[in-house]
């Protein structure tokens, strides 16, 4: 059992600041990344994940796809998105080239993420604990620079089809879009595509100011499920178009130093920020761009810097280390409109009321839970509710990350249901249907912690069990969820998946 330690205020906020400095210090080793040249990053051979895709982002070869090696999933997508391609596109359209040489049709993948604690924190410059998981988005296709002929401005023609539309029929939707152009007032699928291009407009090269992209897009991610689908589309169009670009990606960038799975991220989350009308912040994007396998990604959403985070391993091979099972409550949600963009104004009234007592404070993330109480009587009750939740959410993410490396698997199973209870009363974006996933999964034998993942308003859990009961879990959470909602959940076992990659040409 746990002994109960009481502190003064003082000590209180002594140790909230030891946490964060404690949280921040791994991150350092990241950073120094950003000293290093762009030059020398893309001159190393290229990176491959273990179905041989490339990670990195300037290749000088790619592999077949014939020889990739991918995972049945991955496979399944290329497979959909190249059918869609040959049946909708023109013999003309199929042969836009890459570059105009010839070159045979390619796939990009980018995956959607589980955030395993840290919610609600990151458009606050918090911290955050993601990992990708085995389901993404696969954009399938050809692309060239054609010759501008003098002009000045950039431009880019979108021809696009998706399995993933919602009639789902073989159409294909055309957008043109110049440096010029404004988001759109009515958005749709096609709007995250463009609004991603539109962000590497700025590096097409003097004389090949026009991007032409002709691409199929084949997903398994679930739609409005909290996993990211729309972040998932995004990094994997940007890391299509790079290697269209070619050498061009990212040159209209600043310096020489620059960390591309983090600008692809700051880039998608413009995208989606701007073109979408949705305020998210920068995790899903980031995760999608950067993440290992079997590794978590613990960011600094202010920094931007990241530690990876790996889940101790068991040494005794009758009792392995838990795993992760994700359910879809099936109840979805659209965080562009309703009480997402609620939550981001509200968090900023909190902020304008603990920077009035403490002018250092700039954002939730620089506030301790002692600050909040401090402020009370300068908020409303939502305000407040809010502020004290992401102060403590940022504290047990830092928290999580030295238990997941410990094995301390009771702490992260606390610190997972202490999560949900604040999101639940606190921030208030779960729902009926997802309380009572949780309400199951926390009281299920060898669970340790259950909390809603995402942004809420429905989506899905993620649950800490140990891996012997995983599979009765998901039958128990089937049957008992239909029970009492009347609706169907579907659930799955995943652990930390790789990022952004290219698969490999078609040919």
């Amino acid at each position: 059992k746990s002994t109960k330690i009481r502190h003064t205020s003082q000590q209180r906020q002594t140790i909230r600041r030891k946490t964060h400095n404690d949280c921040l210090q791994p991150l350092t080793m990241i950073s120094l990344l950003a000293k290093v040249p762009l030059l020398l990053l893309a001159s190393k051979s290229p990176a491959t994940s273990d179905d041989g895709a490339t990670t990195t982002t300037t290749m000088t070869t790619t592999r077949n796809l014939s020889d990739a090696q991918l995972p049945p999933s991955i496979s399944a997508l290329v497979e959909k998105a190249r059918g869609r391609f040959q049946e909708c596109f023109s013999e003309e359209q199929k042969e836009n080239g890459n570059n105009g040489d010839g070159q045979p049709p390619f796939a990009v993948a980018a995956p959607g993420r589980v955030n395993l604690i840290g919610e609600h924190t990151d458009y606050t410059g918090g911290f955050v604990l993601p990992l990708a998981i085995d389901y993404s988005t696969v954009v399938y296709g050809v692309g060239k620079l054609e010759d501008s002929d003098g002009e000045e401005e950039a431009s880019a023609i979108i021809n696009m089809t998706s399995s993933n539309s919602p009639d789902n029929e073989p159409t294909i939707d055309t957008v043109t879009i110049a440096s010029g152009s404004v988001p759109p007032k009515q958005t749709n699928w096609t709007t995250y595509v463009a609004g991603t291009v539109f962000q590497y407009l700025p590096d097409l090269p003097a004389g090949k100011k026009k991007l032409s992209l002709t691409i199929s897009i084949a997903g398994d991610v679930p739609i409005g499920s909290g996993l990211s689908s729309s972040a998932a589309l995004e990094v994997a169009t940007a890391r299509f178009v790079e290697h269209v670009l070619g050498d061009a990606a990212f040159s209209s960038e600043a310096g020489d130093s620059i960390i591309p799975a983090k600008v692809r991220a700051l880039r998608c989350q413009k995208a989606e920020n701007e073109w979408c009308n949705s305020p998210c912040g920068i995790m899903d994007q980031y995760v999608s761009s950067a993440a290992s396998k079997d590794t978590l990604l613990l960011i600094d959403c202010r920094s931007l810097e990241y530690a990876e985070t790996k889940m101790a391993k068991s040494t005794d091979e009758s009792q392995p280390s838990p795993v992760l099972v994700v359910t879809n409550s099936n109840v979805k949600h659209d965080i562009a409109g309703g009480e997402y963009p609620v939550r981001v104004a509200q968090c900023k009234t909190a902020t304008s009321a603990l920077a009035s007592i403490n002018p250092n404070i700039k954002a939730l993330r620089d506030a301790t839970l002692q600050d909040v109480m401090d402020a009370k009587e300068k908020m409303d009750e939502i305000s407040f509710k809010r502020a004290r939740h992401v102060t403590t959410e940022n504290e047990r993410t830092c928290q999580a990350k030295a238990a997941l490396e410990g094995g301390d698997w009771e702490l992260v199973g606390k610190l997972m249901n202490d999560s949900h209870s604040s999101m639940r009363d606190d921030y208030e974006v779960s729902c009926s249907e997802i309380d009572v996933l949780v309400d199951l999964a926390q009281k299920f034998e060898g669970v340790h912690g259950s909390r809603l993942t995402g942004g809420g308003f429905g989506g899905c859990t993620v649950t800490l069990v140990e891996k012997s009961k995983a599979e009765d879990l998901m039958d128990f959470l089937k049957q008992e969820y239909a029970a009492k909602t009347g609706k169907e959940c579907f659930c799955f076992v995943t652990s930390p998946a790789v990022g952004t990659r290219v698969l490999g040409v078609d040919g």
